[in-house]
């Protein structure tokens, strides 16, 4: 047998060899998945949970290879559907909604001078290609390479190695390389406050930092594209995402054992949100109360201050469903008690505040100072954050406020839970609010519960709301609301809204906060809201390149020298009424709607009241967001994936499917450009006037008017006016705006527990038949005056 005849029967005996293994293994794992494949040394699992939602893991280490996913997941493995051969191009398994393809290694004689290179550099481990392809030829992504290297010099990343004790499992670095198709785009990825939208062209660092450029960060590792695939990255460390640089997008985590990641193939991008859900959880419904306003401030100092700022709202007959409490109530941090002369009699207080129609809030940070009363008990138990010899993290010299306590232990989680629910949500809080969930004090080169902190580095949020979530539902009789400062995969299921963060109090932070929070949205966690005005303090003085549009003399004594500051919060405020939490908070004197002066007042009641009226649109939105997974406040891609001109626009969006949103971001300026997506026509929500989609136009948009956009064939409930979400709210309005067939599922329930959960509820189905010009309902009745009352069909006369 000449050398050729040899290479040709030895490629035919090693696809052979092959085959068998796919075939064992196939069989050995029949019943308990996954599709395990040996190349080179390496492992690569491949483990379906749905016909369009597929893990693939690859490791040197087979052990990780076949080891379950890491946090923030919840469902389990499903390969039913699932089929796989060995074919010319690799190995291939198939189900009705997707092709994966492990393709072969078709390895090319190597030059003279890949030869020399060969002498003194090298890969980590050995290559392989995986492509995902959709049953009719479309392919969503193709993975080229991947990597999991030991931590060296040469990469300049050998110092990780201090972050780890002896007894802990070896680090490495891991990741993975993706085809980037030049029309390819790219959201999601958590909370990075740079200003874009669209990730193509932009390093993202994925990990909770409060020190991130323009403002903190936050890692939910999860991303969307245009291509009609998700990808979920399964690693918990510090990660790099590249998207689009070099006609690739690169995922590198700092510390992890195996690469893995899930895609989730769909048609729309709410096919790919059902899937996040089904992975991750659903999405609870907040206490009604969360929908409407939240009132709050750094900082209420005492219980008369809270009292009198409630009157305050309802003196006015202005609403307002939650007031907080935040920090320094108590005398230590982590002594969970009031301060008596400030806080003579809390419970009292929330009994009048109830009585009042409002809720409260209240901040507990995770930080427990030494010297107070928990600190030794704690200590003893091992249930800090610590160093590697034990002592409890802490931000010496300069942070005075104690360590945070290691939720990743279940035990150290029950315990703060269980002190949180006797010591402060038995004075009548209804709900938590969990700051500095980062934690504050950055684990890496410190240790959870868990493992090293620079492998764990982004879990803390999950596990913290949790720690809350789970206590609610086992003790209290209503439902969860945690406001939390982080987030990570999964967090969505545990009754939390988060925000934004630290951010400042300019025009350039409320510009970036558009694509902020659509990013963050696009994550699949859907209640996501900001400080409206800003947190941080105001400058002593600040003057515009344009005269105010509203007069600042009024507010002296609350804006100092920002002689725009009253304009500058009317647009914040504006823009806040269409956020999915309504919240407003920051460091100023006063807060409230009366506090920016006498021309700012009106227009903030105006938006207050306008909520309100919105009340059983945006209730309806949250409940389809349970059941669908996917978020409501959304960029225009998301509804729009075949208009070009939407793909990276990131002052608009919309809010629910009826309503394009369009802040005005800009000091000084009374009109601005808005585009209408095309394939539709659409009408000004002020005017009614009537506007065809596909074109940019210019919108008057003077100080009290945010540009609001109604798609056509949209239905959108109106309710009538209330002071609280406690009080029954019955429709008053259903405007019908005519263009197109539309319908629309107007939902209700107590508003305050599970009971939906039981489908305990009422939903009446609107229908509108935009040739007949008809509109019908079914199911439960919304109304009880006549149709001809209640309906407005705008246009007709």
């Amino acid at each position: 047998m000449n050398p050729a005849e040899q290479n040709i029967l030895s490629k035919i005996m090693a696809k052979l060899l092959l085959a068998l293994i796919v075939v064992y293994v196939g069989a050995a794992n029949a019943e308990n998945p996954p599709f395990v494949l040996e190349r080179d040394g390496s492992t690569i699992a491949l483990e379906p949970y749905a016909a369009n939602i597929i893990r693939v893991t690859l490791s040197m280490n087979k052990d990780q290879s076949v080891a379950a996913p890491g946090y923030g997941f919840t469902a389990s493995p499903a390969t039913e559907g699932w089929s796989q051969r060995q074919g010319g191009e690799g190995n291939v398994y198939r189900s009705a909604r997707m092709i994966v393809t492990v393709e072969e290694n078709h390895r090319s004689k190597p030059t003279a001078t890949q030869i020399d290179i060969g002498k003194f550099f090298n890969g980590s481990n050995p290559g392989v290609g995986i492509s995902f392809r959709t049953p009719d030829g479309k392919t969503l992504l193709r993975m080229t390479h991947w990597w999991m290297s030991v931590p060296n010099h040469k990469d300049g990343n050998a110092t990780v190695l201090y972050d780890k004790r002896p007894s802990d499992s070896s680090f490495y670095q891991v990741g993975a390389s993706f085809a980037s198709p030049d029309d390819e785009h790219y959201y999601g990825l958590g909370q990075n406050q740079e200003g874009f939208l669209d990730h193509r062209g932009h390093r993202v660092e994925c990990w909770h930092n409060y020190d991130a450029t323009a403002a903190p960060s936050v890692c939910v590792p999860f991303m969307v594209t245009n291509y009609g695939y998700g990808i979920i990255w399964d690693n918990p460390s510090k990660t790099v995402i590249e998207p689009g640089f070099n006609e690739r997008t690169n995922w590198t985590s700092e510390v992890g054992d195996r690469v893995s990641f899930f895609v989730i193939a769909g048609s729309t991008l709410n096919e790919i949100y059902a899937g996040y859900r089904l992975l991750t959880g659903a999405t609870p419904m907040l206490p009604k109360a969360a929908y409407g306003y939240i009132q709050c401030k750094q900082r209420y100092a005492s219980q008369d201050e809270v009292l009198a700022v409630a009157k305050g709202y309802r003196e006015r007959h202005l609403p307002a469903d939650i007031l907080v409490v935040d920090w320094f109530y108590y005398s230590k941090m982590g002594e969970m008690d009031f301060v008596p002369d400030k806080w003579p009699d809390p419970a009292a207080m929330n009994r009048q505040l109830h009585d009042m129609g409002f809720q409260t809030m209240i901040s507990v940070w995770p930080r427990f100072a030494k010297g107070s009363r928990y600190y030794d008990f704690l200590m003893k138990k091992g249930w800090f954050e610590h160093l590697a010899d034990g002592t409890p993290t802490d931000g010496l010299p300069y942070d005075r406020a104690g360590s945070d306590i290691d939720t990743t232990n279940p035990a150290a989680a029950r315990w703060f839970w269980e002190t949180i629910r006797d010591n402060i949500l038995s004075k009548g809080f209804d709900s938590i609010w969990a700051d500095e969930t980062e934690p504050d004090l950055p684990p890496n080169g410190s240790y959870f519960s868990v493992g090293p902190g620079t492998r764990y580095f982004n879990i803390y949020p999950l596990v913290h709301t949790a720690a809350i979530y789970e206590g609610f539902r086992r003790d209290i009789n209503h439902r969860a609301l945690i406001l939390s400062r982080d987030a990570y995969l999964g967090a969505q299921r545990n009754g939390s809204m988060f925000w934004s963060s630290d951010i400042s109090p300019t025009w350039d932070t409320l510009k970036r906060q558009i694509p902020t929070g659509l990013d963050f949205t696009a994550s699949g966690i859907a209640y996501w809201t900001q400080d409206i005005g800003g947190w941080q303090y105001l400058p002593k003085e600040h003057h515009p390149a344009h005269p105010p549009l509203l007069d600042p003399s009024g507010a002296r004594d609350n804006v100092g020298g920002y002689d725009d500051y009253p304009e500058l919060y009317t647009r914040w405020f504006e823009y806040g009424a269409f956020l999915p939490v309504f919240r407003a908070h920051g460091s100023r004197l006063y807060n409230e709607v009366w506090s920016y002066g006498k021309q700012a007042e009106p227009i903030l009641e105006k938006y207050l009241r306008l909520r309100y009226q919105l009340i059983p649109y945006i209730y309806s939105l949250g409940y389809q967001t349970y059941l669908t997974g996917a978020p409501f406040m959304r960029a225009l891609f998301m509804d729009f994936p075949n208009d070009p001109n939407v793909a990276d626009l990131r002052d608009e969006y919309m809010f629910g499917p009826a309503l394009l949103v369009a802040p005005v971001t800009e000091q000084g300026v009374t009109s601005r450009t808005v585009y209408l997506p095309a394939g539709t026509d659409w009408y000004n929500y002020w005017t009614n006037e009537r506007v065809h989609g596909g074109q940019a136009i210019q919108v008057n948009a003077p100080i009290d008017t945010l540009p609001v956009f109604v798609r056509a064939g949209s239905l959108l409930p109106l309710g009538e006016a209330i002071e609280s979400t406690n009080q029954p709210q019955t429709i008053a309005r259903l405007r019908v705006y005519p263009g197109a067939d539309g319908e629309f599922a107007l939902y209700q329930d107590d508003g305050k527990t599970y009971a939906y959960e039981k489908e305990d509820s009422r939903i009446t189905r609107l229908y509108w038949n935009d040739a007949a010009q008809q509109l019908t309902h079914q199911g439960a009745e919304a109304w009880m005056k006549p149709d001809s009352e209640i309906v407005d069909v705008v246009g007709r006369r």
